[in-house]
């Protein structure tokens, strides 16, 4: 754990310092933003309706967040031959994955933190509760940590970062259309698909719209296990290599 309390550090302090890391943020803010006021001024709605199409575009934000963030972590070691010297350290793989994913998602969540302010403002001129707007941004914060765990996946496989960029939105895109591909096909791989897609089954019918399901917090998790367990073992297997 002291090694991945180390790299946790030492991978937030580069985002903190990092132009990239706030030039992400400040951009996808920006259109987070600019979206949701053409949203609330699109005449009368009900707030929820409101608050339900902020989280329908921020759900987006929070999946490229988590590409941009994650798909450089391990491929821009390699590529700076600096991977060697964390693999020749006495530190385990999945400390080195562990705690590089840690501190993406702290900053992910600062980034999630700075756009609060907008369902703050939903709910002073209209009839939300606190609690839509806490299971909304829980449901942000899973599906990013999703995206973060898949772009780490990708970095770990890629010995450049433009490949595992592209890998990485491959495999993203591919998972958010499971569900209107299954819908084309029949029993039994219809309900399997559609209940292994990230976006539509988990998140719009659950926590865009405030519901908090225990199923889709433990999917979330579960992809974001999954993703992570290939990162060490494609680690692993490079370091075999």
């Amino acid at each position: 754990m002291r090694a991945t309390r180390i790299i946790l550090r030492r991978e937030l302090g580069a985002y903190l310092r990092s132009p990239f890391a706030w030039v992400i943020a400040f951009v996808l803010l920006l259109i987070d933003g600019i979206l949701f006021q053409s949203q609330a001024l699109a005449g009368e709605q009900l707030s929820a309706i409101v608050l339900e199409k902020f989280f329908w575009t921020s759900s987006g934000i929070a999946m490229a967040a988590g590409l941009l963030l994650s798909f450089r972590l391990i491929s821009e070691e390699r590529q700076n031959h600096s991977l060697v010297l964390l693999n020749t350290s006495p530190v385990r793989d999945a400390e080195i994955v562990v705690g590089k994913f840690l501190a993406a998602f702290v900053f992910l969540g600062v980034l999630l933190v700075l756009s609060l302010y907008m369902p703050l403002l939903i709910k002073v001129n209209g009839k939300i509760s606190g609690a839509q707007i806490i299971v909304g941004y829980l449901g942000l914060l899973l599906i990013g940590s999703a995206a973060l765990a898949i772009g780490m996946f990708a970095s770990a496989l890629a010995k450049n970062q433009l490949v595992a960029g592209v890998a990485a939105t491959a495999m993203l895109f591919l998972m958010v259309l499971l569900f209107p591909f299954a819908k084309k096909l029949g029993d039994p791989v219809r309900p399997i698909l559609q209940d292994l897609d990230l976006w539509w089954v988990h998140f719009q019918s659950g926590f865009m719209r405030g519901v908090l399901n225990l199923k889709d917090i433990v999917y979330y998790v579960a992809v974001t296990y999954f993703f992570l367990l290939l990162s060490v073992k494609a680690l692993e297997a490079k370091r075999w290599q």
